[in-house]
């Protein structure tokens, strides 16, 4: 299997990654305002980047992010199809975004999470080296300080 990483060039795979990503099971309050987001995603995503893993090809991952200051920025959308789990591509992932992101410029990523939902991700996040802010209603905002990545 190869897998790379690139950043988007078709809104409609990422339209569709971002929606089946919706669809999880109790990921509902994630997407709040989502409609307004997909109908904008270059503004939404301006200042920061949209970024689709490819195995063989075909479209099977995600991650994005956006300008929250000139040093800070928030990650989103971190998707996995349900078939490609378990080969390391979240990583993969990951590791794309903070390096895009220091890249343009920005000194730490900061996002939330539900750990209930999202156990797995929320592990591989503490395993990489972000650190829990705080946490409400069993959604956790987590930073990553990109000096630490390289």
């Amino acid at each position: 299997m190869d897998f790379n990483v690139k950043e988007y060039s078709d809104i409609e795979v990422i339209k569709s990654l971002f929606v089946e990503y919706s669809h999880i099971n109790g990921a509902e309050s994630c997407f709040v305002s989502f409609d307004k987001e997909l109908n904008d995603l270059e503004g939404f995503y301006s200042g920061g980047a949209i970024l689709v893993g490819y195995e063989d090809d075909k479209p099977v991952a995600c991650v994005a992010f956006r300008k929250i200051s000139d040093e800070t920025c928030e990650g989103k959308r971190l998707f996995i199809k349900p078939e490609n789990r378990g080969k390391g591509y979240a990583r993969i992932m990951i590791k794309a975004m903070t390096d895009k992101a220091s890249e343009l410029g920005f000194k730490e990523v900061v996002f939330t999470t539900k750990p209930e939902v999202m156990s797995v991700g929320y592990g591989l996040y503490k395993r990489m080296g972000f650190e829990e802010l705080s946490e409400e209603n069993g959604i956790v905002s987590m930073r990553i300080d990109l000096s630490r990545m390289n």
